[in-house]
């Protein structure tokens, strides 16, 4: 019984992609909504049918994959059918405003017109967002040890951590752009700013709440200042490090839409606010599904190597 309904589970995406074929194929465009040079829509979903085909076959011979694909299938199956009725709601009766609501043939024709600009766009993002992060990660982690080791540190830090770090990163707009030279450095300097407060934060805090009797232990037998503070407190302070690099990823994200407006003419988020200005909302849409991408991706990567250094904490945060 169990491996019937396992076998349903499985085949449930194939058949909401068929269904979604079949309509698509079936029911005439809206003449308000702008056509598109191909029908875009029915390749996707040929294209998908066609991969979960081959993972179906693997699966026959792959245990582990059968597992996964029938957990996963309502859920494939489900994403399949809202994609179905939104390209009826958008496409074919043109139920939403046209202008800000594109037919799936569009959105998708924007990844196939614009394709190499848009992975010239994400690779430079991913500079400016990897060298921000890399400034901002490494002085949060290394003011967040000053602040829970050093009681000196603490005393002249604290205050400044706690009135600068709580201001908006946009806030620092206008200054980013007066003291850099150029707007490529005002922005690393934003998304610095995003990613050390939440670092500094956390990592001081999980030195803190270290137990003393480590400490104390460490210290008897004979360890010296440095040993105790990266054998005994970073240690420790690694599962709040990484929430600090958690949080810091996420907020680098949003700022990286604001640095991408002062003055550039490339990344993912300046794509998206050239569409929106050029009222190209297919375009809009295919930015963010690419900013929705690549946000998972990075938090899934951090979440691989949380596990893998922590390894007796897996799965206790799960993404």
């Amino acid at each position: 019984m169990k491996r019937k309904l396992n076998i349903v589970r499985k085949l449930l995406p194939i058949l909401s992609i068929v269904v979604a074929l079949v309509l698509q194929i079936i029911l005439k465009n809206s003449e308000r909504q702008r056509a598109s040079a191909k029908p875009y829509f029915t390749y996707f979903l040929a294209i998908v049918a066609g991969i979960y085909l081959l993972l179906l076959l693997l699966s026959l011979v792959i245990k582990r994959l059968e597992l996964k694909l029938a957990y996963a299938g309502p859920f494939y199956a489900g994403v399949a059918l809202f994609l179905n009725v939104l390209n009826i709601a958008t496409a074919k009766y043109a139920l939403l405003p046209v202008l800000f609501f594109p037919s799936m043939d569009r959105v998708i024709e924007m990844f196939v017109k614009d394709g190499l600009f848009l992975v010239k766009c994400v690779v430079y993002s991913l500079k400016l967002l990897l060298t921000g992060f890399a400034w901002g990660g490494t002085i949060g982690f290394i003011t967040g040890i000053f602040l829970g080791f050093s009681k000196k540190a603490a005393y002249w830090l604290n205050p400044i951590t706690r009135v600068l770090g709580p201001i908006p990163t946009t806030a620092w707009t206008p200054l980013a752009l007066s003291v850099f030279p150029t707007t490529y450095g005002s922005s690393v300097y934003l998304i610095a700013f995003a990613v050390w407060f939440p670092t500094t934060l956390m990592t001081s805090s999980g030195i803190w709440s270290t137990n003393n009797s480590y400490y104390e232990v460490s210290r008897t037998l004979g360890a010296s200042t440095l040993y105790q503070v990266f054998k005994v407190g970073i240690p420790n302070a690694m599962p709040s490090i990484f929430m600090g690099i958690f949080y810091g990823t996420c907020s680098s994200f949003i700022t990286l839409m604001t640095a991408e407006l002062m003055g550039s003419s490339c990344g993912i988020g300046w794509y998206v606010n050239h569409q929106k200005q050029m009222m190209v909302y297919s375009g809009v849409y295919a930015g963010l599904i690419i900013i929705a991408l690549l946000c998972s991706t990075i938090l899934t990567l951090l979440f691989r190597v949380r596990d893998r250094i922590l390894i007796w904490q897996k799965g206790v945060i799960k993404w």
